[in-house]
């Protein structure tokens, strides 16, 4: 985390920006017991169905994502969350361009 982002109130969404055919990401928090990372992607973008180790949080902060998490579809917007269990299986997708939190916890 840079010193910019410490101890101050910020706008999570103005953190990142959309960029045309992307998906962008910015790490807030680093630590040995987990990350916080935003991410914008542009509509239509995504990420591959993947696994991770660890429990990881997905907060939307502005439009409407797809989050399949071991083949249930789930439909996301701004203001809503989700919580991927480690190990199980699962994809993003943007139906709209969206902004996302991930907080991601190791255990």
């Amino acid at each position: 985390m840079t010193d910019e982002l410490k101890a101050k109130t910020l706008k999570v969404e103005d953190l990142i920006e959309y960029q045309e055919g992307s998906v962008v990401s910015r790490e807030i928090i680093r630590k040995d017991t987990g990350t916080v990372t935003i991410f914008a992607f542009d509509k239509g973008e995504g990420l591959s169905e993947h696994t991770a180790p660890f429990d990881a949080m997905v907060q939307i902060i502005d439009g409407k994502a797809e989050i399949t998490i071991s083949g249930n579809k789930n439909v996301l917007e701004k203001g809503d969350m989700i919580i991927m269990p480690a190990n199980d299986p699962h994809a993003l997708k943007a139906l709209e361009r969206y902004k996302m939190v991930l907080t991601m916890i190791r255990s």
